[in-house]
């Protein structure tokens, strides 16, 4: 859910306040409490968002209802205390009360935190560092917590005034559009809402980024270079097998760029002939749509941008596409377990904007769509590949599951493989049938099949145990 739906609930109309609360989804920037809560689980909260990118936490809702304000007085003032007594370091916040409406139209007042992103890891006063990813507040490892203060050292660099520059010279063209997104009055006002200015009115790096009219003048290397290949090689030297013209940087503000290097990726990408949902054969790209314009706007949004010496890489093969991404992955990851890196931005201030254009979603969930979308195309899993200073992702053009082998398989077998996918769970044969509309024996023929292909993975102590199940390899 974008960040900016929040601050509209919580200045919507009197008596639509506490619904739209209510129905919304807790997600990386949005959090409800109750007044019961243990002042220590709001420190955890705001340590959360202060380390991530920043959200909003509600008090005063809980199972579904409007709680009676009235009767928390002094919980209300021992809340407010948490972000200077139980967190070190003290958090980038505001608190407010707000009034909504109970199920029986009193007047009830809702305790709001709005936390900004730290410039500095933050952690609890007992030593506690925390990190929203999704819709949780995860603590961190020593060795996590580690590694967060050394990427947050980076992150800094976002919030940093930019050098002579001031607001006349971005783009007005370009905050006319987070004005809209955000319903705001004036430039300043919107980079103020959005804390891309210093306290001197001066523009930060992250704004010069977004909407500078020429952010290359200062940052050299924040362009986006699309290459499109002859074959499935690169070359060397006087045999590099570019094609002709098919080299091009793209320069400007981040939302600018991206929206250039998708329209010249959609038409560089190579196509294939298929069948069509109208019936009829014709054109389609090697790679789904949403798969490459994931990892393109993850490489632009998340890139370091502290790192003067390279720019963002989209490379286009005849089989496969390359994305390379100035900046490591940041925290520790299991580049073998990619699906289980924590969400983490490096430029909060920007990832923000970019939601509030549209340009982003929730994307905590981006590798997973990505690896979704392309499981769902029936292609190879994409591969992350991390080096000294950048992060590279793999896209490439073929069948995950060779055609000679799916030739072999039982109709229906792929489609029955593509939900015990999804399911991320051990699931049993008749709960499979069931989900697949389609008869038990059907059924386990498919699994016994995919099973000779070491593609489903059975667990159970005999042929005849209730309890056994299936569960898909990755």
């Amino acid at each position: 859910m974008p960040r900016e739906l929040v601050d509209h609930a919580l200045k919507a109309l009197l008596g639509e306040r506490a619904r739209k609360l209510l129905l919304m989804k807790e997600d990386q920037w949005f959090e409800r409490k109750s007044y019961r809560v243990d002042p220590k689980d709001v420190a955890k909260g705001l340590i959360a968002f202060a380390n991530a990118e920043g959200g909003v936490l509600v008090v005063g809702l809980s199972d579904g209802a409007v709680e009676q304000s009235s009767q928390y007085e002094a919980k209300v003032n021992a809340l407010r205390r948490v972000p200077v007594e139980l967190v070190d370091l003290p958090i980038r916040h505001k608190v407010s009360e707000i009034a909504v409406l109970d199920s029986i139209l009193s007047t009830q007042h809702l305790l709001v935190f709005t936390v900004e992103p730290g410039e500095r890891v933050h952690c609890s006063r007992s030593g506690d560092t925390y990190l929203r990813v999704g819709d949780s507040s995860i603590k961190l490892s020593f060795d996590q917590e580690r590694e967060l203060n050394y990427d947050r050292g980076m992150a800094r660099f976002e919030a940093e005034p930019a050098r002579d520059v001031t607001i006349e010279d971005l783009d007005h063209g370009g905050l006319a559009e987070l004005r809209d997104a955000l319903g705001a009055d004036t430039d300043e006002s919107v980079l103020n809402a959005r804390n891309l200015l210093t306290r001197d009115r001066t523009p930060t790096n992250a704004a010069v980024l977004l909407f500078g009219q020429d952010p290359q003048k200062s940052f050299s290397q924040a362009y986006v270079r699309v290459i499109k290949y002859v074959g499935k090689e690169r070359g060397t030297g006087s045999s590099l097998a570019i094609e002709a013209g098919k080299d091009i940087r793209l320069g400007g503000g981040i939302p600018k760029v991206i929206e250039q290097a998708q329209h010249l990726v959609e038409e560089w990408m190579p196509k294939r002939t298929a069948l069509l949902p109208s019936g009829r054969f014709g054109d389609v790209s090697i790679l789904p749509r949403d798969v490459w314009l994931e990892g393109l706007v993850n490489a632009v949004v998340h890139r370091s941008y502290s790192q003067i010496g390279d720019h963002v890489r989209f490379e286009i093969f005849a089989d496969r596409v390359e994305i390379s991404s100035p900046g490591r992955f940041p925290g520790l990851v299991d580049l073998n377990n990619p699906l289980n890196i924590s969400r983490y931005s490096r430029n909060p201030l920007i990832a923000r904007v970019c939601s509030d254009l549209g340009i982003t979603r929730e994307l905590g969930e981006g590798i997973r769509r990505i690896f979704a979308e392309m499981a769902d195309a029936g292609l190879a899993e994409p591969q992350y590949r991390q080096r000294s200073e950048s992060v590279e992702l793999i896209l490439r053009a073929v069948a995950r599951i060779p055609s000679e082998v799916v030739a072999r398989l039982p109709k229906r077998s792929l489609e029955t493989l593509q939900f015990l996918e999804q399911a991320e769970q051990a699931l049993g044969t008749g709960e499979i049938a069931d989900a697949m509309q389609q008869s038990r024996p059907t059924t386990l023929r498919q699994l016994r099949a995919l099973q000779e292909q070491r593609l489903v993975l059975w667990s159970g102590n005999s042929q005849r145990d209730p309890r056994a199940s299936w569960a898909a390899i990755r």
